[in-house]
């Protein structure tokens, strides 16, 4: 059963899990998904294990099914296990650094915070985090005892896009998952540094982004742009990966946009089930006759007079 709880964009799935994770609906069995995905039986079981794993997928009381002896078993969920919450005691002790800063450490000068900033210890250290002036976060990160914690602090609750930047500008920190995350929630995050930041990610990277709940607006309009920018840049692969695996609702933000030969001959080779799929390909005025005309080929739309019409309907519609 997939986890509607947990936001993908805060999972490390490749391509295929992320695939596989758009076919799950808890009650379709292994054998059907493999025939759904292309894969193999043991490939979806092994894909399964891997996602309840990191936390994607809750797990069954029976294991999937076996898959050979290196795939991980999928253990049962303890009766009454309380689902995983946030760190009360991390909370209190953020709740304390602030207040430490507030209290103590803001009514001192400018320079002499930026001089000991460079050479402070904790509590310390970490209460200069929550300082405004991008010249004592910039001094922090200067401090050789400076590590993910502080990272994370500054990602999360600096407002100034020159100490982002100094932070961004370690590139042993922006590597961190949770730096990441802090940033992208962050509201004053500057264009530039989300471009540089997220250009080299894959599209459904992207596109996770640009449909986060978690991220203010402006990041995920930054998401938008960049996620278009980078769609007719990037291989027919990974376009065709991008629509199928989010079942074309990334479609609607590629509005205006077109595929080229490869990409159409991807996604004509392959044989559609998902309603949600073709209906969001029906309401794309960017889909080429060829996708069209293979569509409508299809048993899925055979059956269904819905889904006929909006094909029958499209503007390239032969």
């Amino acid at each position: 059963m997939p986890r509607m709880d947990v936001d993908l964009m805060t999972l490390p799935l490749d391509a295929q899990q992320g695939f596989l994770f758009s076919r799950l609906d808890g009650m379709t069995d292994v054998p059907t998904l493999a025939s759904l995905t292309g894969m193999t039986e043991d490939q979806v079981a092994l894909l399964l294990s891997k996602m309840v794993a990191m936390g994607a997928v809750a797990p069954t009381s029976e294991p999937l099914m076996d898959a050979g002896p290196l795939a991980p078993k999928v253990q049962p969920v303890p009766e009454n296990e309380p689902e995983p919450e946030s760190d009360p005691a991390a909370s209190a002790q953020e709740i304390t650094q602030r207040q430490l800063f507030e209290t103590r450490l803001h009514a001192q000068p400018e320079d002499m915070r930026v001089a000991q900033a460079r050479v402070a210890e904790e509590p310390e250290l970490s209460a200069y985090c929550f300082d405004p002036v991008p010249k004592v976060i910039a001094a922090v990160l200067e401090n050789p005892r400076t590590g993910g914690l502080q990272a994370r602090l500054i990602a999360t609750h600096h407002r100034s896009s020159a100490g982002l930047e100094a932070l961004a500008a370690r590139a042993a920190f922006t590597h961190d998952d949770g730096v990441r995350r802090a940033l992208l929630r962050n509201p004053v995050l500057p264009v530039a540094l989300f471009r540089r930041l997220w250009s080299p990610q894959r599209l459904l990277a992207q596109f996770l982004v640009s449909s986060s709940r978690e991220c203010p607006e402006q990041t995920r309009a930054m998401a938008r742009d960049l996620l278009r920018t980078s769609f007719n840049q990037r291989p027919g692969e990974e376009r065709v990966e991008l629509i199928l695996t989010t079942e074309g609702r990334c479609l609607t933000a590629l509005v205006g946009l077109t595929i080229d030969g490869q990409t159409t001959a991807l996604l004509c080779r392959r044989t559609y089930h998902s309603t949600l799929l073709i209906q969001n390909i029906a309401r794309w005025s960017a889909a080429p006759p060829q996708l069209i005309a293979h569509l409508r080929r299809q048993d899925a739309v055979r059956r269904n007079a819905v889904l006929r019409q909006m094909l029958e309907r499209h503007p390239n519609a032969s």
